[in-house]
């Protein structure tokens, strides 16, 4: 029963007919002042059941903070989105599946500006301007499976803006602003089953064979030149080498990784750019620094060890005086004359004299040691004969 006191309650039964005719017009201003409500309370976004939350054409200049941290989807296409330098765009929303962010003036994506969106499936990057990416602009999104960002003014990627995105299958880069693509980049996209690069302004010469290489494995179609204007408009994948300005075209067998090809020759007078060689060469120089200087150690030290075998080789010590068989030349020498010298059996001869003759015969030598005993016994006898006469 509705309240007493309201006046269509006890007025007539012309008075309820007139308030069914008026009741349309009647929720129609509710549901304007419930709108307006919302925009007042800070929520200008239509909610469903889905989890899905519609913020488009608002003219928001950040994610409203008054949503349910739990939705999926957010569509804030068309605003006025300032990009933070530092920090995350959504921290607020981890459980985001899609995002769609196109038609903001982003211009530039800092670092991590998505890191806190794990869960991300899709981004929409369309229609930003973007002219420059980050090489961390998409840290964190390792489950992201569609980029799109077509119709911005990209002019080059850098390869490692790639390495995140380990599941990434769908990429959209039309109609940007890039003219070549680097031989690595072409690698990392081998990994993404669609990718799409039509409507960019392809420069066909010598460095673009990498990419012509590319389409035709991918059976890319509709990526076409836009200078020089010989070749303006055709089909990249359908061109030969020599249109491309090169003097040959090498043929790779399919089990070839593109990692294994290389780029064939220029016959223009500016080489092609030369891309992310080899660098094996300061191995090599540190291998044959290794070697030669082993080699000089080696050699060193073989030659110390000739050297000390020389010295040692080279030091001879003198022989003992007296032998174990018979006595020295200094004991015959004084030895025969004893009896008649005038000395007594007590006394001992002059100490100086024997001193002078030991410093005159020691000169180092050892030839007088190499007497054979056979030959010392003969005078011995003779000798002791003589004394016990």
């Amino acid at each position: 029963m509705w309240p007493p006191g309201w006046p269509w309650v006890s007025g007539t039964v012309g008075h309820r007919a007139s308030w069914s005719s008026m009741a349309p017009a009647g929720l129609l201003g509710v549901c304007g002042l419930l709108c307006a409500w919302g925009v007042a309370a800070g929520q200008p976004c239509s909610l469903d059941h889905q989890g899905w939350a519609d913020c488009s054409q608002k003219n928001l200049l950040h994610a409203p903070s008054s949503l349910p941290r739990n939705i999926t989807g957010l569509d804030l296409s068309s605003n006025s989105l300032v990009m933070p330098q530092h920090g995350t765009l959504l921290m607020h929303f981890p459980s985001l599946h899609s995002l769609n962010l196109s038609s903001n003036a982003l211009l530039t994506l800092h670092p991590a500006v998505f890191s806190n969106l794990g869960a991300l499936r899709l981004l929409d990057l369309s229609n930003c301007s973007i002219t420059y990416l980050h090489t961390d602009a998409f840290k964190g999104l390792k489950n992201l499976q569609t980029l799109l960002l077509r119709n911005n003014s990209l002019q080059e990627l850098e390869v490692p803006f790639f390495l995140p995105l380990r599941s990434l299958l769908y990429l959209s880069l039309q109609n940007n602003a890039l003219m070549s693509m680097d031989t690595l980049m072409l690698q990392l996209m081998e990994s993404i089953p669609w990718v799409q690069l039509d409507g960019n302004p392809w420069v066909c010469d010598c460095a673009t064979y990498p990419l012509q290489q590319w389409l035709k494995r991918r059976q890319a179609m509709h990526v076409t030149c836009a200078s020089p204007s010989e070749l303006q408009g055709q089909d990249i994948a359908t061109l030969d080498s020599w249109e491309l300005g090169c003097q040959k075209s090498q043929r790779f067998p399919r089990d070839v990784s593109p990692a294994q090809q290389t780029v064939p020759t220029n016959t223009n007078t500016t080489a092609p750019p030369a891309g992310k060689g080899g660098r094996s060469w300061p191995y090599l120089v540190g291998f044959l620094v290794a070697a030669i200087s082993i080699s000089i150690l080696v050699a060193l030290v073989a030659k110390c060890k000739l050297c000390h075998k020389n010295f040692t080789s080279y030091r001879h010590r003198p022989l003992p005086e007296t032998s174990s068989i018979g006595g020295s030349p200094l004991e015959e020498g004084t030895g025969w004359d004893r009896g008649s010298s005038g000395w007594d059996n007590s006394e001992n001869p002059p100490v100086s004299s024997v001193t002078g003759l030991h410093v005159e015969d020691d000169d180092g030598f050892i030839e007088d040691n190499y007497i054979q005993p056979s030959e010392q016994l003969p005078e011995e006898e003779e000798r002791e004969s003589h004394i016990s006469i």
